[in-house]
């Protein structure tokens, strides 16, 4: 299963789900109650995102950013896909989809400052979507003006790499910036 989708489910159950089921008993004769086939909690409440007092709304937004980010780079459909660093330590994990890189920072408390990633492409980078902006209910700890710059030399197996800031509990998302082309006038 793809990360995202494993992710968004994780991060948009607004309750449980809970299957219809009897009661039943284990090989060991240990009994488990059922919820008398019920349906009551098989379903999914896509109300909540509305609300702007829960945290749902937040989500709900980071969903529709995520939908705008494929529209515009195509990284699902992507045939490159490459898992740079997963630091159980630092609970950092570092992929490459498409031509965007992802850092995912799942440490509760530690933030990083100048954490070198790798990635394939040389050139200048910039963020493209995070999770700690304030429309996702985060704390705008990461500018979006800031340009990272490769450097040439491999760090995890990768050509390139380049320095971040990665607060702690955020996903960001980092995109190759593409030389504009300045028309010549004559």
């Amino acid at each position: 299963m793809n990360i995202f989708y494993f992710l968004f489910f994780l991060g948009v159950k607004s309750e449980w789900i809970d299957f219809p089921r009897a009661d039943q008993y284990l090989p060991d004769g240990k009994f488990v109650p059922g919820n008398g086939n019920s349906f009551d909690k098989c379903r999914r409440r896509f109300d909540l995102g509305d609300a702007d007092y829960l945290r749902y709304n937040g989500m709900q937004e980071f969903d529709r950013a995520m939908q705008h980010l494929e529209e515009k780079y195509g990284f699902m459909t992507s045939e490159h896909q490459y898992i740079s660093r997963k630091d159980e330590g630092d609970r950092v994990i570092v992929f490459e989809r498409g031509n965007l890189v992802f850092v995912f920072n799942f440490h509760w408390t530690s933030s990083y400052s100048d954490y070198r990633v790798g990635c394939l492409k040389p050139g200048k980078y910039k963020v493209v979507l995070d999770s700690d902006d304030p429309l996702f209910g985060g704390f705008s700890r990461i500018s979006h003006d800031a340009e990272y710059f490769t450097s040439d030399g491999w760090y995890d197996k990768r050509p390139q790499s380049f320095m971040i800031y990665t607060p702690s509990r955020t996903a960001v998302v980092y995109a190759l910036v593409e030389d504009e082309v300045v028309p010549v006038e004559e």
